[in-house]
Formats: C-alpha cells, sequence, structure tokens
C-alpha cells in the first residue's frame, strides 16, 4: 500500500542529480517542484538554480515549474530561470503533470520529476506514470500543513529505505 509514495529515486539534493546520465537514458523533459526543492520556501531563484536551469539548456533537456503556489509566486521564479511554468497545479493531481508535458511536448516515457514531498509531488508524477526523485527539503522551515506531513512522511520512508535494504531494523 505505502509504495504508492515511493519514489524511484532518493537523494539529498536536487543539485546531486546526475541529469547528464539522465539524458544518456533517454529523458529529454524535468518537471521540478519549487519551494524547497530549488530555493527555501518563497526565496527566489539563487545563483545554484540559476545554473541547473542554463546547465540542462545547454544539454538540450525541457523543464518546467510544477506548483501548488499562486502565479505571484510561481511566474517571477520561472522567468528568472527562463522555464515554463503550471501554477496552482493541485498536486498530487494528474492534471498539471500533464499540462506540463503537453507545453514541452513530452510524454511519461521521457519526463522527470523532481520533488521534495511524497504525498503531493512523488505520488502525482507516480500517478501520472512520471518517473520521480525525492530530494529532501533545501531549508527546514516550512508551513505548519507541511511539518505536520512531514511526521507521515518519515513513517513511509523508514518502509521505503527498508525496503531498498537502507535501514537497520
Amino acid at each position: 500500500m505505502l509504495e504508492k509514495f515511493y519514489p524511484d529515486e532518493y537523494l539529498d539534493s536536487t543539485y546531486m542529480i546526475d541529469f547528464e546520465e539522465w539524458y544518456k537514458k533517454g529523458y529529454r523533459a524535468v518537471l521540478f517542484d519549487i519551494d524547497n526543492t530549488l530555493v527555501p520556501h518563497g526565496a527566489p531563484a539563487d545563483d545554484r538554480a540559476r545554473e541547473l536551469f542554463s546547465r540542462l539548456r545547454r544539454m538540450g533537456m525541457k523543464y518546467c515549474l510544477i506548483s501548488n503556489n499562486q502565479t505571484p509566486r510561481v511566474k517571477p521564479f520561472a522567468d528568472e530561470v527562463q522555464a515554463y511554468f503550471i501554477e496552482d497545479a493541485h498536486k498530487p493531481s494528474r492534471k498539471g503533470y500533464q499540462k506540463a508535458m503537453k507545453k514541452m511536448g513530452t510524454d511519461t516515457a521521457n519526463t522527470l520529476f523532481v520533488g521534495d514531498q511524497l504525498f503531493t509531488d512523488v505520488y502525482g508524477a507516480k500517478r501520472t506514470g512520471i518517473k520521480s526523485i525525492l530530494v529532501k527539503p533545501v531549508h527546514p522551515k516550512e508551513e505548519i500543513q507541511i511539518v505536520l506531513k512531514r511526521y507521515l512522511e518519515r513513517i513511509v520512508l523508514y518502509f521505503y529505505k527498508k525496503k531498498r535494504g537502507k535501514v537497520q531494523v
């Protein structure tokens, strides 16, 4: 039952992902959550984020930001990193993921998702049929509803790691 929340990969940071390797495997697009995936919650694009998107452009990788936030949060960030974006995506609904792929001209077989939350980001990607990478939150400061979900995420991640042989029982 918990497997529907398991990411395909779990890493410490978005900035550790070997996108060149994913490109070699046939992936041509990446969907990103913004807050606590790329930058701390509510923060503007920083040098590290701008460099990541520049690197993806040089590779020929398409990308789109997919966020449950509204336009005033998402558009300035997207403009700064020159990204397509889907605001008010209602993750884990499939519609936002599908809309993002349509914008980029990609599909579930060649699109990757990167986010920091299991119950919205990863679950939505899995429901859509997209390979997902869960990353640890960039910063510990989060809204209260997210803090509460993190307690449940710890339980799911415990069983995820146990299944992968990464937890001592």
